[in-house]
């Protein structure tokens, strides 16, 4: 993880196009630091396989529609605090 950090901060600090952006902030009087923060979710390739292949599906009352999502979505939505109810 350390290392994908280190690889993430390495290619923000050589782009040329941030550090443009960042000059033309200094040429208009403000002081600017950056700080990025990045959420990494890591799971077993034999996890994630077995979760794109399992779907929930949900239904929309007044639409024909389905919505679907997959178990990656969901752990995802429950880190938000948000609760996937499966029922119609």
């Amino acid at each position: 993880m350390k290392e994908l950090a280190d690889a993430i901060s390495g290619s923000m600090s050589e782009s040329e196009q941030v550090a443009h952006v960042i000059g033309k902030i200094n040429d208009e009087g403000f002081d600017i630091f950056l700080m990025l923060e990045a959420t990494v979710g890591v799971s077993r390739l034999a996890e994630s396989a077995h979760a794109s292949r399992e779907l929930v599906g949900m239904r929309n009352k007044n639409s024909d529609d389905a919505f679907t999502i997959n178990a990656q979505d969901v752990r995802f939505l429950k880190s938000l605090r948000i609760s996937v109810d499966d029922a119609p």
